[in-house]
């Protein structure tokens, strides 16, 4: 190897370094491959400088820090309070470690478990065969120039894709939550009256909006069913998630707004635009006006 002859000029051998320079070769490439070629796996020299009080020493103080603990009534002390103890009484270490060794040596504080809460995960479907069936709604926030904070409500039927009603209001309360709902009752089902809407499902998040008193009473008097997604898991009100990136991306990350107002007519137009001219995959690139038409509503079978 070039590492092993002598240069002719100097009479010494080439190092590793000069060698890998010239070959333009990393070093750690060439130990790699020559741990690779004798099949022998160079071992991890410890990162650092070695700690002052060995791991074995400092578990075993943890253990006593532990017990003096227990005697003076407390129990499930944590590794921040471990490692305070620790260092009132004189042994540097820190917490990381301290938590690391606990870890390690089941030393850990328990702590409740919690009762199951079901699935986390949608494992079904959420797109029914016919329109009218399932509405999603869901809630996102811009920020307008001149009146600061605006929340944006929407709903969206989850077999058409269309968007059937869409506000703005500031602040955003549980009685604005339910104006795109209204919105889309009006045009397809009529004047909103008590079951009105019998056979409709609305899907939603965990929103203090939707939960609320207000917003469940209003959806029995109207003669809609709530449906709740699973908690932690967006995937369930996946078609108005999908929308509000869409609604984000083509609109409220382009274009700025001085008030709310002016948001809102501008929510207006880009549901006419997005009805009549959005183009959707699933439905073979068709927009959602067409495929509304294609399958008409639901108007005489709910009078």
């Amino acid at each position: 190897m070039m590492s092993r002859a002598c240069s002719v000029s100097a009479r010494r051998v080439y190092s590793r370094a000069r060698v890998c320079h010239c070959w333009g070769v990393a070093r750690s490439t060439y130990y790699a491959r020559q741990a690779g070629a004798t099949g022998k796996s160079l071992p991890a020299a410890p990162r650092g400088r070695p700690p002052v009080v060995p791991d074995a020493i400092l578990v075993a103080q943890i253990r006593t820090v532990l017990g003096e603990a227990e005697a003076l009534g407390w129990r499930g002390e944590g590794y921040r309070k471990v490692w305070a103890r620790l260092r009132h009484r004189g042994t540097p270490t820190s917490k990381e470690r301290v938590r690391r060794l606990m870890r390690e040596h089941g030393l850990q504080a328990p702590h409740r478990v919690g009762k199951p809460r079901g699935p986390r995960s949608h494992d079904g479907t959420i797109i029914p065969d016919a329109p009218d069936r399932m509405w999603g709604t869901d809630a996102t926030q811009v920020v307008t120039r001149l009146e600061g904070t605006a929340t944006i409500f929407l709903a969206i039927d989850h077999f058409v894709g269309d968007l059937v009603g869409i506000h703005a209001a500031r602040p955003g309360t549980r009685y604005e939550a339910l104006e795109p709902l209204h919105q889309g009752l009006r045009e397809h089902f009529g004047p909103l009256r008590e079951g009105v809407a019998e056979g409709l499902v609305v899907r939603h998040d965990h929103g203090a909006q939707y939960m609320s008193g207000h917003f469940q009473r209003e959806l029995h008097f109207l003669g809609i069913e709530s449906s709740p997604s699973f908690v932690r898991a967006p995937q369930g009100n996946g078609i108005a998630e999908r929308f509000v990136r869409t609604l984000k991306e083509q609109l409220l990350w382009v274009r700025r707004f001085d008030t709310v107002e002016e948001l809102r007519l501008a929510l207006l137009e880009f549901k006419e635009r997005y009805n009549r001219h959005w183009l959707l995959q699933r439905h073979d690139s068709q927009t959602p006006a067409a495929v509304r038409a294609t399958h008409g509503d639901l108007l005489p079978m709910a009078a």
